[in-house]
């Protein structure tokens, strides 16, 4: 049970937007990370991604990973009816963010999701995707109809299908996770494996340092225009 976790993030506005709508926490005092990428511009997407994060940041920690795990959940279907009440004051016709979080204690760990911000986790030099989109064209590719390649340049490409404060009632996704030392967890908004190779994640997230990793990470998707907000997390798990 005495694996120690090293964290680092970062998140850049990219080469396009005018705003970072993507919020991080990098809390590992408690076990917990969490990416959000906020949706509906005219600072209604960072204002939903920054609630996510300042509130899940003070979520108590609790007695087990169980407990946690549904203070998480319950604190996020709490902040989607909030965002749903904020959309309707403001006039605005949609206000949401996705959100993905890697909660852990000892060697388990769980995901939970909503929307196409991503957690990946690196093993045995074998990168595995541990959430799957909530997209338009994520449906597409698991009914055959789009090639991985196709979803990446579809005009459609930025359409979800789940996120924080779209619908009245928050569906989110959830994983278990049995974590082992030697393990690498990246949590990453679109902006990163929308412009970034699975190949290339996998290569960045072998070497050592979480704070050298998320830069490097962060850099690539800059060289390739970043049109869209990049936010990185990386978690190394070590005996």
């Amino acid at each position: 049970m005495g694996a120690t976790f090293k964290s680092a993030s970062k998140s850049h506005v990219g080469m396009v937007r005018q705003v970072n709508e993507d919020a991080c926490l990098d809390l590992p005092e408690n076990r917990l990370w969490v990416v959000a990428d906020g949706m509906g511009g005219h600072a209604a997407g960072d204002y939903v991604s920054s609630l996510i994060v300042d509130s899940l940041r003070n979520v108590p920690v609790g007695r087990s990973l169980d407990e946690y795990s549904a203070a998480l959940r319950n604190d996020l279907i709490r902040i989607n009816a909030t965002v749903r009440e904020e959309t309707a004051n403001r006039g605005v016709t949609m206000m949401g963010s996705t959100v993905v979080l890697l909660a852990t204690r000892g060697l388990r760990g769980v995901c939970l999701w909503a929307g196409d911000s991503r957690l990946y986790r690196l093993r045995d030099g074998v990168l595995e995707g541990i959430s799957r989109d909530h997209s338009y064209v994520q449906d597409l590719q698991d009914s055959g109809l789009l090639s991985e390649a196709d979803a990446r340049v579809h005009p459609r490409a930025n359409i979800v299908t789940r996120a924080i404060g779209v619908e009245a009632q928050l569906a989110l996704s959830s994983v278990d996770l049995l974590i082992a030392p030697g393990d690498s967890y990246l949590l990453c908004s679109d902006g990163l494996n929308k412009t970034v190779e699975d190949h290339e994640i996998r290569e960045v997230l072998s070497h050592d340092a979480p704070d050298e990793i998320v830069r490097s990470l962060v850099h690539l998707g800059l060289n390739r225009g970043a049109p869209d907000n990049i936010t990185a997390i990386v978690v190394k798990v070590s005996p």
